[in-house]
């Protein structure tokens, strides 16, 4: 897997789709500038997208790749926190730093107008990215991604809950028999196929410890909270959200909470949920997924 060096840390990326050239039947785009990027979730890694970027990478760039400290992005002993954000003007571990990360390897990788896939926490990394990116970032796709309500007693929960979930991780772990059957079970509504509990497994099993720990305290803050729908506010890029009847990590309500706050969405069919479907929509029922993204990707303006 080609592995990229940004502000000082590997990252592992995945570019796949049509070159550019003559645009042949159905190809929605022949420029090599141009391409959609796909951002995982936390405690995740690029794996889960290979569902949809098999089909959409038929007709449009598909990038996918593991955001800092997890996946096949970790930094290792050797690798100073410190060094590998320092051009970051923001905290290390924050969604504007994740966001500034993606910055960086569009560069690498020379794509400079790119349409943003992201899921739960990677959903926030790409409405940031939208942000600080407008002029290369022409829209974003929310998948179980939304948020901008502030409860103080259950965020203390779920960051303490994260907290534990994160200290204990021995590599022996993804070798015990029934935990990939556990996690295949978890944040969904109907079973993932083992081979995914396998590699949730393993993906929680090797994330770096500071970026896990880091990710979830840095993006859960009452200020980072309340900031997201104000971002959103002032974002001008479409964006849309892929939401999930059934998902008791982001509810609907609170995705079409933040849907709310974005400038077009009286205007336009902002917001589409996926019945009897949980937290992991793109490996749950992808083609749901894929047909939302394409009739997004359709749509004028």
């Amino acid at each position: 897997m080609p592995i990229a060096d940004i502000g000082g840390a590997p990252h592992a990326y995945q570019l796949s789709g049509p070159l550019p050239g003559p645009l042949s039947s159905g190809q929605a785009t022949n420029s090599s500038d141009e391409a959609l990027v796909f951002i995982h979730g936390w405690l995740l890694s690029q794996a889960y997208w290979q569902p949809l970027v098999t089909q959409l990478s038929a007709c449009h760039r598909c990038l996918t790749y593991d955001m800092r400290g997890f996946g096949d992005s970790r930094l290792g002993p050797t690798v100073s926190r410190h060094t590998a954000s320092a051009y970051s003007a923001y905290s290390e571990y924050s969604l504007a730093a994740y966001a500034q990360d993606l910055g960086e390897l569009l560069d690498y990788l020379g794509l400079n107008q790119v349409w943003l896939v992201g899921h739960s926490l990677g959903g926030s990394v790409a409405l940031w990215a939208a942000y600080l990116l407008p002029n290369r970032v022409k829209g974003v796709i929310c998948l179980n991604a939304g948020g901008g309500i502030y409860i103080p007693k259950e965020f203390e929960k779920f960051r303490a809950a994260g907290r534990q979930m994160v200290k204990f991780r021995p590599l022996w772990l993804a070798h015990m028999p029934l935990l990939p059957w556990i996690f295949s079970r978890a944040m969904v509504h109907q079973p993932l196929d083992i081979c995914w509990g396998k590699q949730r497994l393993c993906d929680f099993v090797r994330a770096d410890r500071a970026a896990a720990e880091g990710a979830l305290l840095e993006s859960t803050t009452c200020e980072e909270v309340h900031q997201l729908p104000q971002l959103v506010g002032q974002l001008k890029q479409p964006v849309h959200f892929i939401t999930a009847s059934q998902d008791t990590i982001m509810p609907p309500r609170y995705v079409r909470y933040l849907a709310s706050f974005h400038p077009r969405f009286e205007q336009s069919k902002t917001v589409l949920e996926i019945a009897h479907c949980g937290h992991m929509a793109m490996v749950e029922q992808p083609q749901a997924v894929v047909d939302a993204i394409k009739s997004i990707l359709a749509a004028p303006g």
